[in-house]
């Protein structure tokens, strides 16, 4: 795949790097250096530059929810009254300090924010909308779409 990588800095190593840690980011930098053909502290140091530079955000597990007890995945939609900016920051914080909301979006259309949330059971949901939505008078209104099945989760970037 083709692109243009030069603001960024990357080079095709680096987007080699990158493609290996998005499938394993605990492998060895020894094994990312022989699969890209550079020393392991040539790898070392373009990892460490890419964490500084904000490319990598984080390395992380994925954990299949339901084998922690969290079967449920909930995708919401929120609708806002006022969009001002005070107001909208005020919102994002609310649903950044929720844990049951695993990806928060602010988008564009006929709603104001997607929201990616992960529970036990619907009970929990509604505790969870009784906490964040119904005392805020900034949320017009919420639509909820239960997932049947988690078919494409994850967070690689096709690059």
């Amino acid at each position: 795949m083709l692109r243009e990588y030069s603001s960024s800095g990357l080079d095709a190593f680096d987007l080699a790097i990158l493609r290996l840690l998005q499938q394993d980011c605990t492998l060895p930098q020894r094994k990312i250096g022989e699969a890209v053909n550079l020393s392991i502290a040539s790898v070392q140091r373009r990892i460490k530059k890419m964490e500084s530079n904000g490319i990598i955000s984080a390395q992380t597990a994925q954990i299949n929810p339901k084998a922690v007890g969290l079967p449920l995945t909930i995708v919401v939609e929120v609708e806002l009254r006022a969009e001002t900016a005070g107001r909208i920051d005020e919102v994002k914080r609310s649903f950044q300090e929720a844990p049951e909301i695993q990806q928060c979006y602010y988008v564009t259309g006929e709603v104001d924010f997607i929201l990616i949330v992960i529970v036990g059971d619907m009970s929990e949901y509604e505790d969870m909308t009784q906490r964040l939505f119904f005392p805020n008078d900034n949320i017009r209104k919420f639509r909820t779409l239960v997932a049947m099945n988690r078919t494409k989760t994850g967070m690689r970037v096709n690059i």
